[in-house]
């Protein structure tokens, strides 16, 4: 589905994505720092409020990507950095289409969420809540791209406080602890923590299809792939034969003939630049362009550097 989108709006696409979020959250800044905090002055204009957008606000639906995180100014800065680079990184692997899709896909399931949640309360209590859009953030969107980018580069690392190297992989789990600590205590909060969760669920929905995408479903193309795959290898087994002569004092030992099954580990990922494989150089990770026409892989070397194939 995603390449029939590709082939029919992938001119519309908008490149380098993370760039205009960034411009967002500078915007964001400015007008915090000419208005105040964010609920007072023109930033609480810019909230996702459902009550509001149901009542004709409809530019909420996009600027509250605008608000900046709630932190201190620095450690802010360093945080949208990080995230910008996660982002491009993103962007060159999964292509400028599957990158668009993924984050505003996150971004209109949040807005659902919000709109759900405020009909759902309307309906049940009869009171019209107003005070949803501190809860509905960008800080769980930068989680999911977080999350993403572990998921492709899971031994990729990073320096945790400047100067300790942690593995990718490690910080995700990291990362899910700390939020499902938020949703123990939203749920300790009663009816009150239940924004929080929602807001929760939202952000992460987006990070699921992908993984799911990614670890369990597979399309007809990844199927053929993977079946042309353990076609060429055998299952990586192969039959070697030898014959024994040992001669033995016993006059009733003869020679015998021997077939035996010897398992030859072999190399799964191989790079078409290099030829470099997971076992020769096993820090190295490898992708299948999705660019290139055919099958080709390549190492984390030049996965972004090759010439497509076309």
């Amino acid at each position: 589905m995603l390449d029939k989108l590709e082939r029919k709006l992938g001119k519309y696409a908008i490149p380098r994505l993370m760039n205009w979020f960034i411009a967002g959250y500078v915007i964001g800044y400015i007008l915090m720092a000419i208005s105040g905090a964010t609920n007072s002055g023109i930033l609480s204009l810019m909230t996702l409020e459902p009550y509001y957008i149901l009542h004709g606000q409809i530019w909420r639906i996009i600027t509250w990507v605008m608000i900046p995180p709630a932190q201190n100014i620095i450690f802010a800065i360093i945080m949208i950095i990080f995230y910008w680079q996660l982002g491009r990184a993103l962007e060159q692997v999964w292509g400028t289409f599957r990158f668009n899709v993924y984050m505003f896909g996150g971004m209109i399931i949040t807005v659902i969420a919000a709109i759900i949640l405020y009909l759902v309360a309307w309906a049940v209590t009869g009171n019209q809540m107003i005070s949803l859009g501190n809860y509905f953030t960008t800080d769980y969107i930068n989680l999911s791209i977080f999350l993403a980018f572990a998921l492709t580069f899971p031994e990729e690392r990073v320096l945790l406080y400047f100067f300790i190297p942690v593995k990718m992989k490690w910080m995700a789990y990291l990362y899910l602890i700390f939020v499902a600590i938020d949703v123990i205590q939203a749920i300790g909060m009663g009816m009150a923590g239940i924004p929080i969760i929602v807001a929760i669920a939202a952000s992460l929905v987006n990070f699921l299809i992908y993984f799911l995408q990614t670890k369990g479903f597979r399309g007809p193309r990844q199927s053929r792939r993977q079946r042309d795959f353990r076609r060429r290898y055998n299952g990586g087994q192969q039959w070697s034969y030898w014959q024994n002569n040992d001669s033995s004092s016993d006059s009733n030992s003869q020679p015998k003939d021997r077939y035996v099954k010897s398992r030859t580990r072999q190399a799964k990922h191989k790079c078409c630049i290099c030829g470099r494989t997971e076992l020769t150089n096993p820090e190295l990770d490898f992708r299948y362009c999705t660019k290139c026409n055919g099958n080709y892989e390549y190492c984390s070397d030049h996965l972004f550097t090759h010439t497509h194939v076309k």
